[in-house]
């Protein structure tokens, strides 16, 4: 009994045919993408991006009002020619 277990286990072992690689391979691809995704969220992930949802030409104005990028006079000149009236958002 004991020779039976023993030989079947040295059968279980035996990796005949290049498994090994493909294994090593299929480890090396799965922590790949492990590490990967960690270091995705870790970056900021969906959040970051806005799941997708592009910044709208207003928006980015607004935006670089709030930061100081440019003045109000000029705020306004680029509202204007983006076709706004003033800061409130409503159609000309």
């Amino acid at each position: 009994m004991a020779a039976l277990l023993l030989l079947a286990d040295a059968d279980w072992h035996r990796m005949d045919g290049g498994w090994w690689v493909a294994m090593a391979i299929g480890m090396i691809a799965f922590w790949a993408v492990v590490i990967g995704a960690i270091v995705w969220l870790l970056r900021g992930g969906l959040s970051a991006r806005g799941a997708g949802r592009r910044e709208d030409p207003l928006e980015i104005l607004d935006r670089r009002l709030a930061e100081g990028a440019v003045d109000v006079d000029e705020y306004e000149r680029r509202r204007k020619a983006l076709g706004k009236k003033g800061g409130s958002g409503e159609e000309p």
